[in-house]
């Protein structure tokens, strides 16, 4: 097997190029598929979040750079994008650096705010959703449960995940930079998906005056403001009429097209009488059309603008962050290790399968000579020269074919026995 990853994502990637090669959700399913029928991909799982589109696979492929070809290839014609246009965006990792990826990633190292939660169940989501439809195989479902347990380890052992912040949190850090008395705002979000909830907490923990959750239906969004005093859920047509009493816009929905464009915001402004608005738009692809930055009396964020306080509170964590990052590299080595012996016991087991099959059909053939009055002796004899030619003619080809493979010689001079 080969294990190899495709990734777009936030440290390299801006919201613009992210955007453009999200996994659209309802597509999700058709993906996997269409990616197992490429040549030599035994099986994959696709994550796609507000922070990275990555492609996970394992591959009966040796060859590291037509792995790498195929995969941008096939990245690049799904989101009908050219790919010299990706390529300075692109990590493809193979192996070692695959599977230590995936265990940062599990373990909330390689996220945009280092240590949040969140990052964990969406990959368990995506595991989940290619085993649903059988897009996995042993080898890469191992690797996926080997994550998660890795993940658990590593919030168990440091405190990466102690007191953790979120992007949510992170959010409602930065509206406080516009307004410092939340208690006299009013808060508009935009979706009903886990990081909204998060926000309504947040945001309930700053006393905020109301919250509205709109949402294309009502049923998701009104579970959620349950939660929260002071909350009123509408559904997406009736922002024209609502979205202006808002102070504080947070949207992070799924749509592939904007929600809020330029023209709603003037609207709000006026009715307003240009009170400040402030606006995070933490999906991708984004909610609010660019244009609505240029507005006066408007401050629009993107979740690439939590740079700064994402940085303070990856300071205050440097010290398990570099606890982490090493049991990412234990846990790495450990896992070639086990790999390594898994494959060496599926070897034996085949090769005593393979021996056995010989024996047994020798011994047949002697039964049926010494039944026929053949000598005794003269079958014995007979026998064992079969056997052993059988047993070593496979093994002798090999070793004539691979003799300038010093590596290999390595390996053939250990099994010898002296």
């Amino acid at each position: 097997m080969t294990i190899a990853i495709l990734s777009v994502n936030h440290n390299k990637a801006p919201i613009d190029i992210r955007e453009k090669v999200v996994f659209a959700p309802d597509k999700l399913t058709e993906f996997i598929q269409n990616l197992n029928a490429q040549k030599n991909i035994l099986s994959n799982v696709i994550l796609s979040t507000c922070n990275r589109s990555e492609v996970y696979i394992n591959t009966a492929e040796n060859d590291v750079e037509n792995i790498e070809k195929t995969l941008i290839d096939w990245f690049a014609k799904i989101h009908n994008l050219e790919q010299k246009n990706l390529n300075e965006f692109l990590d493809f990792l193979v192996e070692e650096e695959a599977i230590k990826h995936i265990f940062s990633v599990a373990s909330g190292l390689d996220s945009l705010v280092l240590g949040e939660p969140q990052i964990l169940g969406q990959l368990k989501e995506a595991y989940q959703t290619s085993k649903n439809i059988n897009g996995l195989d042993k080898d890469l479902e191992y690797l996926f449960q080997q994550s998660f347990r890795v993940a658990k380890t590593i919030r168990t052992n440091t405190k990466i995940g102690a007191n953790s912040v979120s992007v949510a949190y992170c959010s409602v850090k930065l509206a406080e930079k516009i307004f410092s008395d939340l208690s006299q705002q009013n808060a508009l979000l935009i979706g009903a998906g886990e990081m909204i909830e998060l926000c309504a907490k947040h945001l309930q923990d700053k006393n905020i005056k109301k919250i509205i959750i709109a949402n294309r239906t009502t049923e998701k969004a009104q579970l959620i403001a349950n939660k929260y005093k002071n909350s009123e859920v509408i559904i997406l047509n009736e922002l024209s009429n609502k979205s202006h009493q808002a102070d504080i816009i947070i949207s992070s929905t799924a749509s592939p097209i904007p929600i809020i464009g330029k023209g709603l915001i003037e609207k709000n402004l006026k009715k307003r009488k240009n009170k400040p608005i402030f606006i995070l738009d933490i999906a991708v692809p984004r909610d609010v059309e660019s244009e609505v930055g240029d507005l006066s009396n408007t401050y629009l964020y993107t979740i690439d603008d939590l740079t700064q306080i994402v940085e303070q509170n990856t300071k205050s964590r440097q010290q398990e962050k570099e606890q982490a990052v090493e049991m990412v590299n234990l846990e790495t080595q450990k896992f070639l290790s086990q790999v390594d012996s898994l494959f060496s016991e599926e070897l034996i087991k085949k090769y005593r399968q393979y021996a056995n099959e010989i024996r047994d059909k020798t011994l047949k053939n002697a039964i049926k000579d010494i039944d026929n009055g053949k000598d005794i002796n003269e079958v014995l004899k007979k026998t064992v020269e079969q056997l052993t030619n059988r047993l070593i003619h496979h093994p002798s080809k090999v070793l004539r074919e691979k003799h300038y493979d010093e590596n290999f010689q390595k390996i053939a001079k250990t099994l010898l026995i002296q």
